[in-house]
């Protein structure tokens, strides 16, 4: 693939990724979408769990395995390296539009917050707290270099000639009170709704439960890379539930770019 054909590439699934993170955004909240976890032609419910988990789980592979050094040491040599993280980041567009595509919605009523009444705190609660995470998401990935995990540094580097460098160990903003801001985000987006279905709790234990076990794969990586200083680091801040204070400054060794 010629350079600036890659930085097309890479830019073409960079802007996918927020379209289909927008999509998201709607489809958990039942809000502006064609169709959402709640949404669509309603099947058995045994039918419906089988399909729902099984695209869950195909996502949850995919995005685990493919950042593995392992996997990526192999499909290397199959995918041009300035690429790959754009072919990553285009293979999890896919997976979750097929998810969108083929989700069947499970109605049953888990748990319900009336907007009116002794509840309607907690309802604006659960919205409120549902923003934060959508904000928390693309906000943590500011303060590591979002670009590179995108793929599009990648690309750039590639486009000037240049090898790719692996980014430095640093503890920047919010991965000083906690590791995985990122992944926190995440949680605190599948789990604030006023309204939880069948389904949409499908979705978030399956996708948390993805979470805690990707958790530990990235953090074997990451002492592999960096030893004693993530070593540290892990000693002193915790892994998802931000605390209150960050390190301080003798305890700040760094975090790296999560992948």
């Amino acid at each position: 693939m010629g350079k600036k054909l890659a930085v097309i590439y890479g830019a073409v699934n960079y802007l996918m990724f927020f379209a289909v993170y927008a999509y998201l955004i709607g489809f958990l909240i039942n809000w502006g979408v064609p169709k959402s976890i709640d949404s669509g032609e309603i099947t058995s419910p045994a039918i419906s769990l089988l399909v729902n988990l099984g695209l869950l789980l195909l996502f949850g592979v995919q995005h685990s395995v493919m950042a593995r050094p392992g996997f990526k040491r192999v499909w290397t040599k199959i995918i041009p390296k300035p690429i790959e993280r754009s072919t990553y980041v285009l293979i999890s567009n896919l997976l979750l539009m097929l998810l969108f595509w083929q989700w069947r919605p499970m109605v049953e009523t888990v748990w319900s917050l009336e907007r009116e009444g002794d509840e309607a705190a907690w309802y604006h609660a659960a919205y409120v707290a549902f923003v934060a995470g959508v904000l928390i998401v693309p906000a943590a990935t500011l303060f590591i270099n979002h670009f590179d995990l995108f793929g599009l540094r990648q690309v750039m580097l590639h486009l000037r000639g240049q090898d790719y460098r692996h980014l430095p160990f640093s503890v920047p903003g919010p991965y000083k009170f906690v590791r995985h801001p990122l992944y926190f985000g995440w949680i605190v987006m599948f789990w604030s709704t006023p309204v939880m279905t069948a389904g949409h709790l499908l979705f978030a234990v399956v996708l948390t439960s993805y979470i805690l076990v990707a958790i530990r794969f990235e953090e074997r990586d990451l002492g592999r890379e960096f030893g004693e200083m993530y070593a540290r680091y892990k000693r002193t801040t915790p892994m998802l539930l931000p605390r209150l204070l960050p390190a301080r400054p003798e305890e700040e060794e760094g975090v790296a770019l999560a992948v």
